[in-house]
């Protein structure tokens, strides 16, 4: 199952910023429609649509068994209706990355970085949902789609801001924070 974020004049989400991280950013749109499908979305009207980003969600694959439990634990489901704030955040890492071994990627994510320790503090109170990019031929390896209350907006900046000063990051070559909200 593709998910497609179809960036553009109308969507169930409207954008409230669009944040180059780092590399190039992606143009400015009003609103952002997310549509799961056996296939990549294609825009409803081209002219509509500014860009579109898909990908596939996987299985976990630098989470051992221990966390992977901690984490359904703890996580909440995406839709819930309180979660009236999100954010799509696309990011591409560098060839240097994709050279690494697969446990020395893990290394750097879980025991220096620690991106899923690290991270479960913020659960419930954020949903998020991994989807794989990398082979399907779009600008982006991993796109991110959170969702939050209003009242966790700070509590999410601080998630994305500790992620942001790990050793991990430093592998990453593009990042775009895009933030949508849609009405209650």
């Amino acid at each position: 199952m593709f998910t497609t974020f179809r960036g553009g004049q109308s969507g169930g989400w409207t954008v409230t910023s669009i944040t180059r991280v780092k590399g190039d950013t992606l143009p400015k749109v009003a609103a952002l429609s997310v549509v799961a499908s056996e296939t990549i979305a294609l825009p409803l009207l081209p002219s509509q649509t500014s860009w579109r980003l898909a990908g596939v969600a996987s299985h976990l694959r630098y989470t051992e068994k221990a966390e992977k439990e901690k984490l359904a634990a703890a996580q909440a489901g995406l839709g819930r209706s309180e979660a009236t704030h999100a954010a799509l955040i696309p990011i591409r890492k560098s060839a240097a990355w994709w050279e690494l071994p697969q446990d020395e990627r893990r290394q750097i994510i879980e025991d220096k970085s620690h991106h899923i320790s690290g991270t479960l503090k913020y659960l419930p109170a954020i949903a998020r949902q991994l989807f794989h990019a990398r082979d399907l031929d779009m600008a982006f390896d991993f796109l991110t789609w959170f969702e939050f209350a209003p009242e966790h907006v700070s509590l999410f900046d601080e998630l994305v801001a500790m992620l942001r000063a790990t050793e991990e990051w430093g592998y990453v070559e593009r990042e775009v924070d895009v933030r949508v909200v849609r009405e209650g």
